[in-house]
């Protein structure tokens, strides 16, 4: 008869430690994704985006950025009298950008782009193809350290005898050089 009890004491203290461990957190049910509510929820990767249910997240040169007075490369200043840079870069790798001189011309450029990280610090290397209002290829080098963006970039074809930064050599690195920081954009991020 102890055999008996001890036994059926063994099988109820069994079922609870299964019962327990059966009703954990994995059971609740996922939150769904809102896309809107300033909370990284349901399958999303990353703060109302990512997954399968919200637009893609913003990686390196994506999003909104805004570029005027100081900020404008000296080189864009002296060739081109640019007063100011609006450029959305999108998730889906196309961009726009509309820059205006000082007298409130604007030019409007697009295309698409690719980027990766270098493996030199935060840098990143970008290559653009513009499709309109010239098709142009450039190439060069960015950072982002929170809302500020360095960028530095340089038209490689058709040829103009121009040699894009690396990553390696920094910013300033245009012509191996020769233009220093001339040709180095800051762009504060819009939201």
């Amino acid at each position: 008869m102890k055999n008996l009890k001890f036994f059926l004491l063994l099988l109820a203290l069994t079922g609870m430690v299964v019962t327990w461990q059966s009703c954990g957190k994995d059971d609740e049910p996922t939150p769904e994704a809102t896309c809107t509510d300033g909370i990284m929820n349901g399958e999303e990767t990353g703060v109302d985006c990512g997954g399968p249910d919200c637009q893609p997240c913003e990686v390196g040169v994506q999003g909104k950025w805004q570029s005027s007075g100081d900020n404008v490369a000296p080189l864009l200043v002296a060739l081109f009298a640019t007063d100011s840079i609006y450029a959305e870069f999108n998730t889906d790798n196309t961009y726009l950008v509309e820059q205006y001189d000082t007298s409130g011309t604007k030019l409007t450029l697009e295309g698409t782009y690719t980027q990766k990280e270098s493996g030199v610090g935060n840098i990143w290397e970008i290559t653009v193809n513009q499709s309109s209002p010239a098709a142009l290829t450039s190439e060069g080098i960015f950072e982002v350290t929170d809302n500020t963006m360095k960028y530095e970039i340089v038209q490689t074809s058709p040829d103009i005898s121009a040699v894009p930064p690396t990553a390696a050599a920094g910013f300033g690195s245009t012509n191996g050089g020769a233009l220093g920081e001339s040709n180095v954009q800051v762009y504060e991020r819009v939201e």
